[in-house]
């Protein structure tokens, strides 16, 4: 599937350095490992209500550590899947009475736009679900025959049964333990997978946490074939298949909303982990959730500001992405509706100053403050401050610390 269009990187004098990057796995802060280059797994978005500010703020996060391992030299590959189908987006376009594949299609062009207003670096590999079914059926069924995958009694369907991950058998089998990744215990997890689509009441399973692999086909619901039988993916085995297919294992970050940790992220590691024996992720990154008048922004309560309607007030894109960057990405935060205007004030001022820029090729000390402050657990919000700071000292920049701002922070003042 096609990406969107890359923004243009200008090229900065010297290099920065490797972040440090904080671990949810270890709750530590460590460098990042890309001593074999920068493999980055993104979990993408399910193309309906695309694309509020928390998905926006997400993506930033790791746009802004793909644009510091480029600065430190570091060879990037990047991958983002598209979650075209699941019940979530049945369940909107049964409601909203539009076809659910033109449902995920517009929004996910959408979603382009989206990412092409804020710059953000596209990935290398942009992959439907839709697309690889056949190629995750094939792992579904291999990890029955590996005795992962078990089959539970499912008389609704006429095409087989449906398949379920076998938690305990992988943590007994494998480098893979359950909460490990985490750092949740038992009645947590529990809670979070009864929340976030799990059903730890269905009759059959071995483990209430054990997740679906493979839905099979209902009369009512997309289906296609494979080699388990006709039906559709479950949620996070989809993941660890595109990853490993795209960029291989382990890969250097996971990456993705905090409300990704569990059961998604675990359970990916989990089935990638069981199918191939590597460790999935050497980090797993996460971006805090962003607030709504007093509630996380979300598309079952309906408190979303989006991108495209900003853009379509006739918001400088610019000012978006630079109201999101003075949040740092691991925060939990909230959105007013005046922080658009505060940032539009301050980019016109960074605008003005830029204008002001004399010529210079070498290293300055606002481009070492950037470097420092973004390698630092990607420390957008020193970073704008200092920047900030250069505008109002009074002093006319040089064409490097402009062409920082754009390729650091990703915010074209020229």
């Amino acid at each position: 599937m096609r990406p969107w269009s890359a923004p243009s990187l200008p090229s900065l004098p010297g290099a920065g350095s490797v972040p440090l990057l904080y671990d949810t796995a270890t709750a530590s802060l460590r460098p990042t490992d890309v001593s074999a280059g920068a493999r980055l797994y993104v979990c993408g978005i399910t193309p309906y209500d695309a694309t509020h500010l928390g998905h926006a703020s997400t993506y930033l996060a790791f746009d802004t550590l793909n644009r510091v391992w480029r600065d430190a030299g570091v060879a990037v590959s990047y991958a983002q899947n598209t979650t075209d189908v699941d019940d979530p987006l049945l369940e909107r376009a049964i409601a909203t009475g539009v076809d659910w594949r033109e449902l995920a299609a517009s929004q996910t062009d959408l979603f382009r736009s989206d990412m092409e207003h804020l710059r953000v670096i596209p990935p290398d590999h942009y992959v439907a679900v839709t697309d690889v079914v056949e190629r995750i059926g094939s792992a579904v069924a291999a990890l029955i025959d590996a005795g992962f995958g078990y089959r539970v009694d499912t008389p609704e369907s006429a095409a087989g049964d449906d398949v379920y991950f076998d938690v305990a058998r992988a943590a007994d089998s494998t480098s893979w333990h359950l909460g490990i990744e985490s750092r949740l215990d038992a009645a947590t997890m529990l809670h979070f997978f009864a929340e976030r689509g799990g059903d730890p009441d269905r009759v059959g399973k071995r483990n209430e946490l054990d997740p679906l692999l493979w839905r099979s086909a209902r009369d009512t619901e997309p289906s296609w074939p494979s080699a388990v039988g006709e039906g559709r993916p479950g949620w996070h085995i989809e993941c660890s298949v595109i990853a490993q297919d795209a960029l291989g294992l382990p890969l250097s970050v996971q990456g993705g909303g905090s409300d990704l940790v569990f059961p998604h992220h675990e359970m990916s590691a989990g089935h990638a982990t069981a199918l191939t024996g590597s460790t999935f992720a050497g980090h797993f990154a996460h971006a805090g959730m962003v607030a709504y008048q007093g509630e996380k922004m979300s598309k079952s309560l309906g408190n979303l500001v989006k991108v495209s309607e900003l853009v379509a007030e006739q918001v400088d894109p610019r000012a978006i992405r630079l109201a999101l960057l003075q949040h740092h990405y691991r925060s939990d935060w909230e959105w007013f509706d005046d922080d658009v205007y505060a940032a539009i004030a301050r980019l016109t001022h960074w605008t003005e100053w830029a204008a002001r820029a004399e010529p210079g090729a070498s290293e300055t000390s606002l481009l070492q403050e950037l470097r420092e402050a973004l390698a630092d657990d990607l420390d957008t919000p020193r970073a704008v401050s200092l920047v900030e700071r250069a505008v109002r000292s009074g002093s006319a920049p040089t064409a490097v610390d402009v062409a920082a701002v754009d390729a650091l922070l990703g915010i074209r003042l020229a």
